[in-house]
């Protein structure tokens, strides 16, 4: 199974960046657009703690973002140095667009997939993602890694 996500990892990629053709975003982009649609504004750390990513590249994603006009920086209430990251009107009505047509597709070609199916296939890799994350925990740190830091 280990051995699946990989390809399909880099399928799903691949995919993603045909979809977004004509918009001027990445799949890494999508990535950081996606996770600020479904939980607001967030600081770069906390985005990248989400998405898995060290600090560096998501910064150099939000930064893409922004120049595209997709995203923005607000004043962080809660931090006077480290500043939300939120998207524009026209980065939501790209995300959504983007999202409501990769859904309908994926809809249409996965239509005879039971939704257990769905179910279990989910429930396996949420706990694969755990066990993940602890073993990744018990290793070294990345050269790149900046700890715990909330902001």
């Amino acid at each position: 199974m280990i051995r699946s996500l990989w390809p399909l990892h880099r399928t799903v990629v691949r995919a993603v960046e045909r979809e977004l053709m004509g918009t001027g975003m990445t799949a890494g982009q999508h990535a950081v657009m996606d996770e600020l649609r479904r939980g607001g504004p967030r600081t770069v750390p906390q985005l990248a703690r989400l998405l898995g990513l060290d600090r560096q590249p998501v910064q150099r994603l939000v930064n893409d973002a922004t120049a595209l006009g997709l995203a923005e920086s607000a004043p962080n209430p809660e931090h006077r140095r480290s500043r939300l990251i939120r998207l524009t009107p026209k980065g939501e009505a790209t995300i959504r667009g983007v999202q409501e047509a990769e859904e309908a597709e994926l809809r249409r070609r996965l239509s005879d997939l039971p939704a257990g199916d769905v179910t279990t296939a989910l429930h396996v890799l949420r706990r694969l993602g755990e066990e993940f994350k602890d073993l990744a925990q018990d290793a070294p740190p990345h050269p790149t890694d900046r700890g715990d830091d909330p902001r």
